[in-house]
């Protein structure tokens, strides 16, 4: 990989490899708010990447229906919940903008993941904001159902809010922790946090943790084993190095503030601890890295994170499915909704 390689413009990603549909650019946000006061901490974020990046920020909320008959139990309920939908909805964005910065706002009404991921692909919303838990409160699940769901239905970038970040009136991200394993999946999120970490002039900390190479035990090891293990572990430190300083090199040529960092032992541990230990403001990573399957929507490590980091989570999902699906009274004028064609 060329030193200079991660000094490509924004569509590629920093080892100079082609990156089909690379998110270095974001020009609509969206924020999936509920009627709950946990969905509500999820504005400030995502009105911080908005203005850094210079993105149209929309705040979105799904009236939920039946999943059987894809409408509404009563009418008359529904009229009611819909208009009280726009005026919180509304009342947020009049919050949260200024004469300087416009907050759009939008109420559509199905199955919340589906109708959020198909508004956003058909919107042209690159990244989805979505707290980790909303209406159902924190008990039984990691993660909210709305955003385990939007995990796997959505495309693009999507960024999950904690519900346990406490409440601010502004957001400012200055360190920005980005986990990288050398392959082509965990590398194509540099772009974007390049042009979030200059725009907010935040620090870049590139991070690889080396595992532990397993072997093979059936009683004590010997000398010659440890020594082997050892040399492997050195070996791999010495790449992992060479490799974080070629791209920290190549992004310190966009006037980008970087740092490296490596660790040694359980990737998954070691990463959640470093998000904490390093007070990154956010962590960025591809949802795949050098082990990833076709068949599932993310990696191991993405799921450790999404579920254990204190941090905001910025990650990097599969590129936009081909066009076709619709999305239901994506403004809700009418009468009950049917059911989402998709």
């Amino acid at each position: 990989m060329p030193a200079s390689a991660a000094s490509a413009n924004l569509s590629s990603n920093a080892s100079g490899r082609d990156t089909h549909n690379a998110p270095g650019k974001v020009d609509r946000v969206v924020a999936c708010l509920d009627k709950s006061r946990l969905s509500q901490k999820v504005i400030p974020y995502a009105a911080a990447i908005a203005q850094a990046l210079h993105a149209h920020l929309t705040l979105l909320q799904v009236l939920e229906v039946t999943a059987k008959t894809g409408a509404p139990a009563d009418p008359i309920e529904w009229g009611i919940g819909r208009r009280e939908a726009h005026d919180h909805i509304d009342r947020l964005a009049s919050e949260w903008g200024d004469g300087t910065f416009r907050i759009d706002t939008i109420v559509i009404e199905g199955q919340p993941a589906e109708q959020i991921s198909l508004w956003a692909r058909n919107q042209g919303a690159s990244l989805i904001v979505v707290g980790t838990h909303g209406d159902s409160g924190l008990a039984g699940w990691s993660l909210g159902s709305t955003a385990r769901s939007l995990v796997e239905k959505a495309s693009g970038a999507l960024l999950l809010v904690p519900s346990s970040v406490p409440d601010a009136r502004a957001v400012h991200y200055r360190r920005l922790l980005v986990p990288l394993d050398g392959s082509r999946q965990a590398e194509s999120i540099l772009p974007l946090a390049t042009r979030l970490a200059k725009a907010e002039q935040a620090k870049l900390l590139l991070t690889h943790v080396i595992p532990v190479p397993e072997l093979t035990e059936i009683g004590p090891l010997e000398a010659e084993d440890i020594e082997l293990r050892e040399q492997v572990v050195r070996r791999n430190e010495r790449v992992a190095r060479q490799y974080l300083e070629r791209i920290r090199a190549g992004i310190a040529e966009q006037d980008v503030s970087v740092d490296i960092i490596l660790r040694e032992g359980d990737v998954r541990n070691r990463l959640s601890h470093l998000a904490v230990d390093e007070a990154a403001d956010l962590v960025v990573l591809s949802a795949h890295g050098r082990g990833g399957r076709p068949d599932v929507s993310c990696g191991s490590v993405a799921f450790h994170l999404m579920t254990h980091a204190a941090a905001p989570l910025l990650l990097v999902l599969r590129p936009s499915p081909p066009e076709g699906g619709v999305v239901l009274n994506n403004k809700t004028r009418g009468g009950p909704p049917g059911r989402a064609a998709l």
